[in-house]
């Protein structure tokens, strides 16, 4: 007998305990996991990497350390990673659609990193074992697949195997397919011959375009709670990538007057909050005086756009939309029965791993005056929880 698809919204409370509750309780147990503010007190109070592991003993951390003989801030890195990994992976084999497309589309940013990874990697001349160890476990393929995305040849036509070959059969490849023909369109010559032209991190930020606006399309698509909660999530991030792109490009080609409003504007969104009069604002900014008056009009940025153009203190523009981030992915887990929740619950983890690097490095170089500098999850103390 063929399943029933109920044609409701996902977040809508009649329906979606039936095919999401256990998944959702599951992500709810693993909330309590994350470390509260007590254990960075202790952590801040170390001496030594073996004072560090020590006190993570005492966390959701200490199994998976206790395996660990390297005491350094990379390997603390390692083993979180491979726990949330880990753990991503447990939640994602518990779900149904459209859950576990949703969980998909978590990972194809992770992909999109390691193929330019890899991509660099190959045009650098790196060795493939060591760009394969700086791959990140949620956007890894096969591993046949993975030691070929390095070996196409370093040419126009190379580049165009590498998609027909490789790319054209994993989940990102239509991103790819769709930068090769908008690139196509707006240069002389075929598609073959873009990629030789352009820097690998404007791919890069081309496929997380592509990436974003995919998701927010499938997000809206679900509709409820979740169109509500996670499109808002998506329209920040999209704003924040238009905002870092057009700071990042000042005193690079991309700044230059023909390519601000092909290359540079090709890059931004299209959804969030700028789009897309900010967007079309920030396409005429060329230096940093014009991006923070191009951002006045929108108060949530041009406030965290003066603590960079204020150029002092203990936070920089990144701190600024760390804890912007954080305090919107925390607020996700204040209602239920949505698909926010998830996504929040991921790059929360990635959020706590950062501060654990952070701490270690600190402890290492013996500079305890940084130490505080991190953007806890879930603390009681937090500024906009007072």
């Amino acid at each position: 007998m063929a399943t029933f698809h109920p044609k409701q919204p996902t977040g809508n409370i009649t329906t979606f305990n039936i095919q999401h509750g256990f998944a959702e309780a599951l992500l709810r147990g693993m909330r309590s996991s994350f470390m509260k503010d007590a254990d960075y007190h202790h952590l801040t109070q170390c001496e030594t990497l073996d004072d560090v592991k020590l006190n993570l003993t005492e966390t959701d951390y200490g199994e998976a350390l206790a395996d660990s003989d390297a005491m350094t801030p990379a390997a603390f890195q390692k083993v979180a990673v491979e726990k949330l990994v880990t753990e991503f992976k447990y939640l994602r084999t518990q779900t149904v659609e459209p859950l576990s497309t949703f969980l998909d589309f978590i990972t194809y940013e992770y992909m999109i990193e390691n193929v330019m990874l890899l991509l660099k990697g190959a045009l650098g001349g790196r060795d493939i074992n060591e760009l394969l160890e700086q791959c990140h476990p949620l956007g890894m393929f096969k591993e046949s697949t993975m030691r070929s995305i390095p070996t196409f040849e370093n040419s126009a036509r190379g580049y165009q195997d590498l998609y027909q070959t490789v790319l054209v059969d994993t989940p990102v490849g239509p991103y790819f397919a769709q930068f090769l023909l908008e690139s196509a369109s707006s240069r002389s010559g075929g598609s073959y011959n873009v990629l030789q032209e352009v820097e690998i991190e404007i791919i890069k930020s081309s496929l997380i375009k592509y990436w974003l606006e995919d998701f927010y399309n499938f997000t809206m698509s679900l509709g409820g709670d979740t169109a509500e909660i996670m499109g808002e999530l998506l329209r920040v991030r999209a704003d924040s990538n238009a905002i870092n792109i057009t700071l990042n490009s000042f005193g690079t080609p991309l700044n230059e007057p023909a390519m601000r409003t092909s290359d540079r504007k090709r890059l931004y969104p299209g959804f969030g909050h700028l789009y897309p009069a900010g967007t079309a604002n920030l396409t005429d900014v060329t230096d940093e005086d014009e991006l923070g008056r191009a951002l006045e009009p929108f108060p949530q940025y041009a406030a965290v756009w003066n603590i960079h153009a204020a150029g002092h203190g203990d936070k920089s523009i990144d701190d600024a939309f760390y804890e912007r981030d954080v305090q919107m992915l925390e607020l996700a887990f204040e209602s239920q029965m949505h698909f926010a929740s998830f996504y929040a619950y991921v790059k929360l983890k990635e959020q706590e791993i950062r501060n654990l690097v952070w701490v270690s490095e600190c402890i290492l170089q013996q500079q305890k005056d940084e130490i505080q500098k991190f953007v806890q999850v879930f603390s009681q103390n937090a500024p906009w929880r007072k």
